[in-house]
């Protein structure tokens, strides 16, 4: 850090703010303003609180009855922003809360002990093996070591989470759930010297510190962090998603991590760390190669524009940060938030497309005689039909056998010619087939490429798998000229430096593939966030090492929900119970070590006899909630299908009640105050304080036409994995509350005696 800080605010100080009324908001940004020019000024009314347990608090006034907590160390010239609230909830707050640095980890941490301890006749058993010294390094502060040592089992852990640094919970959570000391320790940042716990300075540069503290460096900074303070996610990240961001990793990365663990804005955030990483010169042969700005450029195979050479000094790297995603709606959604926290340099240099669209320009610009298709309309459908003229009559395979045949083993294999189907591997398929009976079907596979030729079409699988055979191909003919002439090759539209991917879980083999050819092997090369829980697009289930992307020892896991309550998640995931998920490299992940950080109700779950039942319903609970003051753009109603979403929102409008309909393609700006509708796909990578499913019946969900459309019971059995896979995403959009509502016949995923009818 250049320079000591003058002031820095906490995330607890950002929540208070938001919930100030808007005058004293106006009130306290003012203040900042005059108290970060000159602490000493007359007028503030910066005050001793008397009653407050830190001896280091101070008070602001903001007016009349409102005030700011600020924390002033002994030494340095560090300011903290810690609380605003009403003069005695703001004096009561810091008669409860300490800011000190912990001894062991060196972070500033916020927390409030308690002084009345328990005596217990018999030793509590959940943290005795661990030393006190133990403790502190896993983020307990040490005033409250004697009280975690009270701990007997989860329960009483949960009961101390709002007043334990986050650290802290998170460490004494995964080590009650089976993780060893040594290794929780060695995932988290030791410091190199030992702490200096007056220095609050350097407490502010830690990782721990950052995941609580912003340091404010100007007024547009500040006036930027007011005016969104609750898009925490602009400024705070954890120390575990920090570490993900900053890293420098020596190939690809896989992060895995349930919904509401931060995938996405790790993801985002290491777009901006790689973007601004390219923007910034290169050091010198010979320079630190500590921890910094220049970090990334050490890595291999980023070629140089040679105009951007000077004497003295390594190239500049190659130009650009890939972000892809499976679907346009995800793609649009990261880039409008991207875009809240990037510079305009910085987005200049990151590319955000979801991938087939990626392909179609890609081979658009090398003049791709064919037309990519995504679905079998007219003219595919049309060749499909041609091909299935050829079934054997003997082996009386129904069509869709062939459907997913085609779709599970020939594409997803990357299958072109006759003896490749035969030595190919059917794992997962639920009918034998011999070789004999391979090369009799292999025929109608032949046929429908051969048909879709003929009709300037390719499937978009094929069509990865062209593209990637293109980019092949362009880098040898590179590597030739730089050979034969002696140049370094030029930056083209081969020239990505890193390739970062989320929502893993949706993507195919050969779209894998691809990713492993757009982006040279080397340092930082692909970074890929996903879930397996939430894989709703198919049947995308790869193992990335059959797809050249080498992720042993670079393999990690978020496992703290940050959005839904545990109510909730729990809820969610009793969903996908007993069902195999996969880690997207071959091995499995139950979800059980994922907890989430907030508490809430439990869902509600309702059932009514008519449909006019379900409307009431919601009409009275948004009503509710619009009386009480609380705007309705934070909730959003949830259906499986879009005839149901209309249906819905025709309701919703012969009651009086607006709406937004979010759209495929269409960003949700969050300026209109409606209730918002989706179905459970395009609600994929979106959150909301209140969710309401509605239509939770028996013959939508799960919706029969996705099952009917399977040739055999394995096939079906994955298609209700996928159909209780979108209720396990649409639930877990919801950050407060949850409702699941349905009529006539509830739908068999709501089976058991949760269900109100």
């Amino acid at each position: 850090m250049a320079g000591r800080p003058g002031m820095a605010m906490s995330s607890d100080f950002l929540e208070a703010y938001a919930r100030l009324p808007r005058a004293q908001q106006k009130g306290v940004r003012s203040l900042i303003v005059k108290f970060n020019a000159d602490p000493s000024a007359s007028g503030l009314n910066y005050e001793r609180i008397h009653a407050a347990r830190d001896p280091a608090m101070r008070s602001l006034r903001i007016d009349r009855n409102y005030r700011v907590i600020v924390l002033k160390p002994e030494r340095g010239d560090v300011h903290m922003l810690l609380w605003a609230d009403k003069h005695d909830e703001a004096y009561a707050w810091a008669a409860r809360h300490e800011c000190r640095i912990n001894p062991e980890t060196g972070a500033l941490q916020v927390y409030a002990p308690r002084t009345d301890l328990p005596a217990f006749d018999v030793p509590p058993p959940a943290f005795q093996a661990l030393k006190d010294r133990e403790l502190a390094r896993l983020g307990v502060p040490p005033a409250m070591v004697a009280e975690v040592r009270a701990v007997r089992g989860e329960a009483e852990l949960d009961a101390m989470q709002a007043r334990l640094p986050v650290e802290a919970y998170e460490a004494l959570f995964l080590h009650l759930a089976g993780e060893t000391y040594e290794r929780l320790v060695l995932e988290r940042e030791a410091p190199a010297d030992p702490v200096d716990t007056g220095d609050f300075a350097k407490a502010l540069e830690r990782d721990e510190s950052r995941a609580r503290f912003v340091v404010v460096d100007d007024e547009m900074e500040l006036e930027a962090m007011l005016n969104a303070p609750l898009e925490r996610w602009r400024v705070f990240l954890h120390p575990s998603q920090r570490r993900l961001v900053e890293r420098r990793w020596n190939g690809p990365v896989r992060v895995l991590g349930g919904a509401g663990t931060g995938k996405t804005v790790v993801a985002m955030h290491r777009a901006r760390r790689l973007a601004r990483n390219l923007l910034a010169p290169r050091a010198a042969p010979g320079a630190s190669d500590a921890p910094g700005a220049a970090e990334i450029q050490d890595a291999p195979d980023t070629p140089a524009a040679p105009e951007a050479r000077s004497p003295g000094s390594a190239p500049e790297p190659a130009g650009r940060i890939l972000f892809t995603t499976f679907t346009r709606n995800l793609a649009a959604d990261i880039e409008h938030n991207l875009r809240a926290i990037c510079t305009p340099e910085e987005m200049e240099r990151i590319e955000v497309t979801n991938l087939d669209r990626w392909v179609v320009r890609f081979l658009r610009r090398r003049r791709y005689r064919f037309r990519i298709v995504y679905d079998r309309g007219r003219d595919a459908g049309e060749a499909w039909q041609r091909a299935l003229d050829l079934k054997p009559p003997d082996l009386d395979f129904p069509d869709a056998f062939y459907d997913d045949e085609w779709e599970q083993v020939v594409q997803a294999n990357g299958v072109t010619t006759r003896d490749e189907y035969l030595r190919v591997p059917r794992t997962g398929r639920g009918v034998r087939l011999g070789r004999a009976a391979r090369a009799r079907v292999w025929p109608v596979f032949e046929e429908y490429r051969v048909q879709l030729a003929e009709r300037g079409l390719k499937e978009v699988d094929d069509a990865c798998r062209d593209a990637a055979a293109l980019l092949a191909a362009e880098r040898e003919r590179e590597r030739d000229r730089e050979r034969d002439q002696g140049q370094s090759r030029s930056q083209s539209a081969l020239d990505y430096a890193s390739v970062i991917v989320d929502e893993a879980q949706d993507m195919g083999a050969q779209s894998w593939r691809l990713i492993r050819a757009i982006v040279p092997e080397g340092p930082d090369d692909l970074f890929i966030t996903g879930d397996g829980h939430q894989r709703i697009y198919g049947r995308n289930r790869v193992v990335l090492g059959r797809c050249g992307i080498d992720v042993r020892g670079r393999a990690r896991k978020l496992r703290l929900n940050y959005r839904t309550t545990e109510q909730t998640r729990r809820w969610a995931a009793r969903l996908l119970a007993g069902r195999a998920i996969d880690d997207l490299d071959g091995g499995a992940d139950d979800g059980r070590d994922v907890r989430s950080l907030t508490e809430g109700p439990a869902p509600i779950l309702e059932h009514f006899a008519s449909r006019e039942e379900q409307t009431r319903y919601i009409c009275g609970y948004l009503e509710s909630l619009r009386d009480g003051g609380e705007p309705l753009r934070g909730v959003c109603i949830v259906a499986r299908t879009r005839r149901e979403r209309d249906a819905v929102a025709a309701e919703l409008a012969e009651a009086g009640l607006k709406s937004v309909t979010l759209e495929a393609g269409a960003i949700d700006d969050g300026e209109a105050e409606d209730v918002r509708l989706a179905t459970m796909h395009r609600v994929k990578g979106l959150e909301f304080d209140r969710v309401v499913i509605a239509g939770m019946n028996d013959g939508l969900v799960p919706l029969p036409a996705a099952l009917e459309a399977r040739s055999d019971a394995a096939e079906r059995e994955s298609a209700e994995t996928e159909e209780r896979a979108l209720v396990h995403v649409a639930a877990t959009r919801a950050k407060r509350e949850l409702l699941v509502l349905g009529f006539g016949r509830p739908s068999r995923f709501l089976a058991g005696p949760e269900v109100r009818a």
